[in-house]
């Protein structure tokens, strides 16, 4: 089955659903891509006459092991593409995720490996997203919803949806990123904000910024920890990840006039 733009879009956002637990039906489809019911439906019937995805006994749908390698080509392309935006073009990261939604579908596999090259191959897009190698076992892997972390825990930033760029941008001037550190304070009751805190400022988030935010928590019921620490430890998990990426290149031939 040709992987047209309409394909390649499709494949990603059941992997999107897919990989955060969500059950995959034509009806969250059409909402996630804005896309009439009955075009999603027809578009399903195509892919998975085309192997794929699969339907469950319940009506939801997977991807096959075909439909998932090129679900995460795309998904490579794309976070590849926002992180380069981010960091050679100082496009904000609010701005980025819009543009690749353009861009994934016109660059080519071998502009895709410079972009990598020219980055250092990194382990992760300015949200916080993990980049699949392109060759090799990819773990998407979401951390802790902050809505989940208990009062009095010292948070460690390490994915933010980039769903909503509205989002993103009050985030970022509240200083909430990947590798930021907070305390949970305070969770009102009665549907209230979640109290937090970042450096020296408290902040009340709504539940749909909290919603937004993901990581782990690195100290439970103490008022110091070393904050440096926390975010060090984040850095040599990506670090790892990154050398675990480049030992799975080992052996390929890299591109020519591209230096690694």
């Amino acid at each position: 089955m040709e992987a047209t733009r309409a394909v390649q879009d499709y494949l990603k956002a059941i992997y999107a659903l897919q990989t955060r637990g969500e059950a995959v039906v034509n009806a969250r489809l059409a909402e996630r891509l804005g896309i009439s019911p009955p075009s999603v439906s027809a578009m399903m019937r195509r892919l998975e006459t085309g192997a794929l995805v699969r339907r469950l006994p319940s009506g939801a749908l997977v991807l096959t092991e075909l439909g998932e390698a090129q679900a995460l080509r795309t998904v490579r392309r794309h976070r590849l593409i926002e992180t380069f935006l981010y960091r050679c073009l100082a496009v904000p990261w609010d701005e980025v995720h819009d543009e690749a939604e353009v861009l994934e579908h016109a660059v080519s596999a071998r502009l895709e490996d410079r972009i990598a090259a020219t980055l250092g191959h990194p382990s992760h897009d300015p949200h916080g997203d993990p980049i699949p190698p392109r060759d090799g076992v990819h773990e998407e892997g979401w951390p802790g919803p902050l809505g989940s972390m208990p009062e009095g825990a010292w948070v460690v930033v390490e994915r933010v949806s980039d769903r909503n760029a509205d989002v993103l941008r009050h985030l970022a001037d509240l200083g909430i990123v990947p590798g930021t550190v907070l305390e949970v304070e305070q969770r009102v009751p009665f549907g209230g904000p979640l109290w937090v805190r970042v450096a020296d400022a408290r902040h009340a988030l709504g539940d749909v910024l909290v919603g937004s935010i993901f990581g782990s928590v690195q100290v439970e019921g103490l008022e110091s920890p070393r904050i440096e620490d926390a975010i060090a430890e984040v850095e040599d998990r990506r670090a790892s990840e990154a050398d675990s990426a480049a030992a799975r290149r080992v052996g390929s031939r890299p591109l020519a006039g591209v230096r690694p």
